[in-house]
């Protein structure tokens, strides 16, 4: 006997994924911990979380939204602020940098930026230029909302039962003299860019390791028993600041954050992941949930992934679904996904 003969068929790619169907792929996860109906659970991260926090409250489960909307508001005014699309009001969260601040300024562990950035008469904030699109009406204003959600993010971290976290980009700009690490590049959303002051960043395995690191474990400085769940968006970079071809960096950029999260749920009892990446883009399923701009996740997909994980969670296996259609065509629609995704602005810069 040697090692391998005892494995099961999901251990081999021949059996578990070149000979099944597609659509029959499944236990590409095994939970580690359970996720019950009534568990507080708070979703984070680059814009593919959404989709996460979206299924968990169609299901049932006890997603935790920490700022929801005034009253008032239309459905349209909800979502241009961002109100309930994560457990917090902060935005797109694309790197593990960005989160450890979020943690970091929520915990009282350090102080947020008091840099504002104006628009004519208007005040936008530099840490979630996208929040609130028509800016606010004096820097008061706008300290008084981000301390309103610092307080939204320290009060769902005490009370969560699991974080469920996103993993977006490697690639990030920052300002030259230690200051914070910004959501996206300034001047692409709001802002202006500065090159004598904003330095772009690319972080190795190393650096996101220690950030994802820092942000864990001041989330469970006020809550000992959280559970982290990790996942890794399959959207692609829109564009790359390295200089190089936007399909490397993208591999580059998901890799670091694939072997992190992976690092860190063989490293904790309490840090799972779970393969969204995977069950996207992996070769088997040949680019079949992107639209035609290889880059939005079509509904199919999102189904597909959220299935998967609520068949593991159940114990079940995945319900059985048709080929999407593969059209790829301008005329192809692409579901206005774009929308939630801060450096789909970034597309507009280049050549035509």
């Amino acid at each position: 006997m040697n090692p391998y003969q005892s494995l099961p068929s999901r251990s081999f790619w021949r059996t578990a994924v070149a000979e099944p169907a597609w659509a029959d792929i499944d236990g590409l996860w095994t939970p580690k911990f359970a996720i019950g109906q009534d568990d507080v659970l708070l979703t984070a991260g680059s814009c593919f979380a959404r989709h996460i926090g979206r299924a968990l409250r169609d299901r049932g489960m006890n997603w935790r939204d920490t700022e929801p909307a005034p009253p008032g508001l239309t459905p349209e005014q909800r979502r241009d602020r961002h109100f309930g699309v994560f457990s917090f009001r902060t935005g797109n969260i694309y790197t593990a940098a960005v989160l450890r601040q979020w943690f970091a300024w929520s915990l009282g562990a350090e102080e947020p930026p008091r840099e504002v950035w104006h628009d004519g008469d208007r005040f936008h904030d530099p840490c979630r230029p996208a929040v609130e699109p028509a800016g606010y009406a004096s820097a008061e204003e706008l300290f008084a909302a981000r301390a309103a959600t610092l307080a939204a993010v320290r009060a769902g971290l005490a009370e969560a039962d699991c974080l469920i976290f996103t993993l977006g980009l490697t690639e990030a700009w920052r300002d030259r003299d230690a200051g914070p690490v910004h959501p996206v590049c300034p001047g692409t959303v709001r802002g202006t860019f500065d090159p004598e002051r904003h330095v772009f960043h690319n972080f190795a395995f190393d650096e996101v390791r220690r950030d994802l690191t820092a942000a864990l474990e001041l989330a469970r400085s006020v809550n000992p028993g959280l559970k982290v769940l990790l996942t890794v968006s399959p959207v692609p970079l829109t564009a790359t600041a390295t200089r190089g071809h936007a399909l490397t960096a993208t591999t580059y950029s998901k890799s670091v954050l694939r072997a992190v999260a992976g690092q860190l749920a063989a490293e904790h009892g309490h840090v799972d992941y779970f393969p969204s990446y995977e069950l996207v883009t992996g070769a088997p399923f040949r680019g079949v949930f992107f639209e035609p701009n290889l880059r939005t996740v079509t509904p199919e997909g999102v189904a597909f992934v959220m299935d998967r994980f609520f068949g593991a969670l159940e114990g079940r296996r995945a319900a059985p679904v048709s080929p999407p259609a593969t059209d790829r065509s301008p005329a192809h629609p692409t579901a206005g996904e774009d929308f939630w995704c801060d450096d789909a602005v970034l597309d507009y810069y280049s050549p035509r």
